[in-house]
């Protein structure tokens, strides 16, 4: 039973006494031991093993148990003596308790003195420097007041917890009454110095006033605001009398004589009271903002007075050198008093030196008198880098109307120049630098846009900016009419204008009247100055958004224009196809009335063919030469002219035998051939086709070749001949189907049961698709070319 209850004790102790790793660590530090039973990781079962090594070794047994039984009382005795120790511990932490609480006191009544001494100190301190307050003030000497007073309101501060003492009451109530008498003082001195009546000043700058500002600086804000008031008012109090509403030198065009008055001023200043006021009080800068504050109202009333007496040349004049005006403000002043926020210090003026730009010559340069530049470039606006721009210029803005005006009767008289100079001039001749050349015209409108824009972008970039937009957009519609459009040769079966609908109208035996060499190289000319126009005008709408205020960039649209433009490219390229069928018309009609049904023999390719060729040879040379970019485009509307008229003309050749069908393949392999060398007729340089250009010719021309693969195709029988067709050219339309019978010569009678037979073999659509036939290259109507032509128009101005 005992042995159980040790057991049972053991392994409760070893429950209990279970410490972490950083407990065991600890003591193992503080109380270091050999001892295995002091081991956190202590086996009994190894320690019994290390006693009793052998069996002999059991015959110790009982002096191993006798020493492990002392060495228990032995720690029993440890614990006993260390638990007694501590009985005593709660009265030694109470004495300790009341050691601190006496210390605490101690230092609490130290504290206590050191405030009451320190509060006596102020007290002291308050007393004497409101009595010298009072007394230096009553003997105005600032230079001492400037120091204490500011001392002396610290101090008082300390007070403000004290205020219910009827005595530090009645020591706040003196200082107060000692700012108000030095405020009221103060002020005195300087409508004393400087009085507000009359121009002429009668005082100047002293060491009593210099001292007065310090002592301003410590005060009510409101009196330094006084007296920075009336000092410019008294200083600007002669310029209001010389530049009266009614005074000849009022008026804008001695509007330089106002800006030397205030120069000449700020430089007489900063000689005689430039030391008088603290730097940071920017006294020079606060005189001029106040100056060009008058300025723009006092400018504003005589305008308002004389407006019809405002000419665009003396108005630009006075903007002109008010922005000089502001320039040098900008070179001079850091505009920080523009936004006066009370209690922000203010930076200090630099010093008068001779960098000073009042102390300059106004440049004579007139606004917008810089070198041209691509009106690609970005250009950062000016008014976001000058703090005072338009603090003056504003006043201008109700007038510009006049300079708006002015450009619009101005730009009246150069589009009517341009239209006189290409009368007197002539359209560009063949040969020559100027053929299919850009316009000069062109480039002076834009580069006289680019001045326009850049004045009126100095003057406002407000409203009138949106006035001189809608002016452009007016004269690039009236250059695009009278001048490019106008220009246009017209044909002689269209006298009345030119319509797509006529370029595409054919009728039988009818040959149009074909360019001269001249007048392909004006087509050229005048479409690329469209294209020209139409690059610059967008180039133009991004600059007049980037001058322009941002609520106001969404009124900026020249996207009409840009369409004009694009319509007058549309013209030129219709009239150079138009060219093309003039020429070929009557080869196309050779070759729909020649006897095919009764060729006997292949041979060389059909004069109509050589007739075709040689016309392209001739001219295609010429348009390419004058043509830079847009030729892709002309290409693009040639070929999407000239195969669906060949295909169309090839279904009226009929009948047609097989001989006869095997000579029009021929003959239409070597036109294929001719158009795929295109770009390169007549060029010492071989050129290789645009892609997209060889798609068109290629799949043009080859269904061209498949219509007479078909008709040399024997139609017995029936059944094996629509299943031919279906393959080659994938085509529902029962009229190609129609029209390829015809060709073959077929009867009546016999078309009807084959037509029956090409609707039974068509390949059922596919479910949701249109049940109606489907189309893939048929013979265009004209009312389909004219649709081609609408959509090749807007893929010319979605490209550009």
């Amino acid at each position: 039973m005992m042995e159980e209850e040790e057991l049972e004790l053991a392994e409760d102790l070893e429950a209990i006494l279970h410490l972490t790793p950083e407990v065991q660590l600890a003591i193992e530090q503080v109380f270091p031991s050999q001892d295995p039973l002091d081991r956190a990781d202590f086996n009994a079962v190894e320690y019994i093993n290390t006693l009793f090594p052998t069996e002999q070794s059991l015959a110790s047994i009982d002096d191993v148990v006798n020493k492990i039984r002392l060495k228990i009382r032995r720690l029993d005795d440890d614990i006993r003596t260390v638990v007694r120790g501590q009985t005593n511990v709660g009265q030694d932490g109470r004495q300790v308790k009341e050691i601190t609480r006496d210390i605490k006191q101690l230092d609490h009544a130290k504290r206590h003195l050191t405030t009451s001494i320190t509060t006596l100190n102020h007290l002291h301190m308050l007393a004497g420097g409101v009595d010298s307050l009072e007394a230096m003030t009553r003997k105005r000497q600032y230079s001492d007041v400037a120091n204490l007073l500011q001392g002396v309101v610290n101090v008082l501060e300390h007070f403000q917890k004290y205020m219910g003492i009827p005595q530090i009451r009645q020591l706040s109530e003196r200082v107060k009454a000692a700012q108000s008498e030095l405020g009221t003082q103060i002020l005195a001195d300087f409508e004393e110095a400087f009085p507000s009546q009359g121009s002429k000043r009668t005082g100047g700058p002293s060491n009593v006033l210099r001292d007065a500002c310090l002592v301003a600086n410590v005060l009510d804000p409101r009196i330094k605001q006084e007296i920075i008031k009336k000092f410019i008012r008294q200083h600007l109090s002669e310029y209001l009398v010389l530049f009266q509403e009614n005074q000849d030198v009022a008026w804008l065009d001695k509007i330089d004589r106002r800006y030397a008055w205030i120069k000449r001023q700020l430089v007489d200043y900063e000689e005689k009271y430039g030391r008088m006021f603290p730097e940071e009080w920017c006294m020079t800068e606060r005189i001029a903002v106040e100056f060009c504050h008058i300025t723009k109202v006092e400018l504003a009333k005589v305008m308002r007075t004389r407006a019809k007496e405002i000419e665009v040349k003396l108005l630009l004049f006075a903007i002109q050198r008010t922005t000089n005006f502001e320039g040098l403000l900008a070179k001079r002043f850091t505009g920080c008093t523009l936004t006066d926020i009370p209690g922000q210090q203010k930076r200090a003026e630099s010093p008068l030196d001779q960098t000073n730009p009042f102390l300059e010559d106004e440049p004579g340069e007139d606004v917008g008198a810089e070198k041209d530049e691509d009106l690609a470039k970005p250009r950062k606006p000016k008014a976001p880098d000058n703090p005072f721009h338009g603090i003056i210029s504003k006043c201008f803005e109700p007038h510009l109307y006049v300079y708006i005006e002015s450009q619009d009767k101005n730009l009246g008289e150069l589009i009517d120049r341009f239209v006189a100079d290409f009368r007197a001039q002539g359209p560009p001749k063949a040969g020559t630098e100027e053929g299919g050349a850009v316009l000069p015209s062109c480039a002076d409108l834009f580069v006289y846009y680019k001045k326009c824009m850049v004045q009126c972008s100095q003057l406002s970039t407000g409203e009138p900016m949106i006035a001189l937009s809608t002016i452009f957009q007016k004269f690039l519609r009236e250059y695009a009419w009278k001048i490019l459009s106008g220009n246009l040769p017209k044909s002689s079966s269209n006298s009345g204008g030119l319509t797509i609908t006529s370029l595409l109208k054919e009728k039988e035996g009818y040959e149009a009247a074909k360019f001269t060499v001249d007048e392909l190289c004006l087509i050229c000319s005048i479409l690329s100055t469209a294209e020209y126009c139409l690059a610059t005008t967008q180039q133009l709408e991004e600059k007049l958004k980037e001058k322009v205020d941002k609520v106001l960039m969404e009124r900026i649209n020249l996207t009409g224009e840009m369409d004009t433009f694009s319509t007058v490219i549309s013209n030129s390229i219709q009239l150079l196809v138009q060219d093309l069928d003039a020429a070929c018309d009557p080869a196309l009609s050779a070759m729909s009335k020649m006897p095919w049904q009764s060729v006997e023999h292949v041979g060389d390719q059909s004069p109509y063919v050589t007739s075709i060729i040689m016309h392209i040879k001739q001219n295609v040379p010429i348009i390419r030469d004058n043509l830079a970019s847009t030729r892709k485009y002309f290409t693009q509307f040639l070929i999407s002219s000239f195969i669906p008229k060949f295909i169309n003309h090839l279904f009226r050749c009929k009948p047609i035998s097989m001989v006869g069908a095997e000579q029009l393949l021929l003959d239409t392999h070597s036109l294929k051939t001719v158009l795929l060398d295109l770009p390169s007729i007549g060029s010492q340089v071989l050129r290789k086709a645009p892609a997209s250009y060889t798609k068109i010719v290629v799949k043009g021309m080859t269904r061209a070749e498949m219509i007479l693969k078909v008709v040399m195709a024997p139609h017995e029988p029936p059944v094996v001949f629509v299943d031919n067709y279906i393959k080659l050219l994938a085509d529902g339309n029962p009229e190609t189907f129609q029209k390829i019978l015809d060709m073959k010569g077929l009867k009546r009678s016999e078309q009807s049961s084959m037509l029956e037979l090409f609707r039974q073999r068509l390949p059922t659509p596919p479910s949701g698709a249109d049940s109606g036939p489907s189309l893939s290259f048929s013979a265009p109507t004209p009312e389909q070319e004219s649709s081609r032509i609408r959509k090749l128009e807007k893929l010319i101005k979605k490209r550009l």
